[in-house]
């Protein structure tokens, strides 16, 4: 019989607000903006905000990674030299397993060129500035699910749950009643299995990041 292996899947965080970092070199100026956001209109609205506010730097460079495990990212490198800029700041997140995140770092051009190294060691300093003056939470993914009962059941309910870490997240209590509960993924199996036991029906709405 063979076995199998199991990967776990990686920790992973997210910051908490938004900070900022700076970093020098020879005359040019690199502001670093940190700040957590998920989904990618949010970041848009950020981008463009601090288009609008640094209006008269040179470049505006950007990273940005979404999804539990950090399944979608970007960089740009807004008219650097490739790879100079988006990648640097991007690897700040990836070394630091941080997702759900973005950092902006704005560059004031000083009047001499600090070539491809040069440009490389700045962005990933003023990106490394913001995130230490942050602060960083893991993230917990969470299931999502739904429980139908009648209303004389609320207290069977309530009785099943009570031993579980279970975060209401909505409620409908009509002649039918619903409520949406998010809980740790690994508790969800024996609550799971608790109220099938008790003749509830349960479904699982979505597995979500909830922190």
């Amino acid at each position: 019989m063979k076995g199998e292996i199991c990967q776990m899947a990686q920790q992973t965080y997210t910051l908490t607000q938004e900070s900022q970092g700076t970093f020098k070199d020879r005359g040019s100026r690199f502001l670093a903006f940190a700040f957590p956001v998920s989904e990618q209109n949010q970041f848009e609205e950020k981008l463009a905000s601090l288009k609008k506010e640094y209006y008269d730097a040179r470049h505006h460079c950007y990273a940005f990674r979404f999804g539990i495990q950090g399944e979608t990212s970007f960089a740009n490198d807004d008219g650097e030299p490739s790879h100079t800029a988006g990648d640097p700041i991007l690897g700040v997140l990836q070394s630091r397993d941080i997702t759900n995140a973005a950092i902006i770092v704005v560059r004031y051009f000083g009047g001499t060129k600090l070539g491809v190294r040069g440009l490389i060691e700045a962005y990933r300093n003023a990106a490394a500035d913001a995130i230490e003056n942050n602060q960083i939470k893991a993230i917990i993914p969470k299931t999502i699910f739904r429980i139908d009962f009648t209303y004389p059941q609320t207290s069977e309910i309530n009785r099943i749950l009570h031993p579980f870490n279970t975060e209401q997240i909505q409620a409908n209590y009509t002649d039918v009643c619903q409520i949406d509960f998010a809980i740790n993924d690994e508790e969800f199996p024996p609550v799971q299995k608790a109220l099938q036991m008790a003749g509830f029906s349960v479904k699982i709405l979505e597995e979500s990041n909830i922190d």
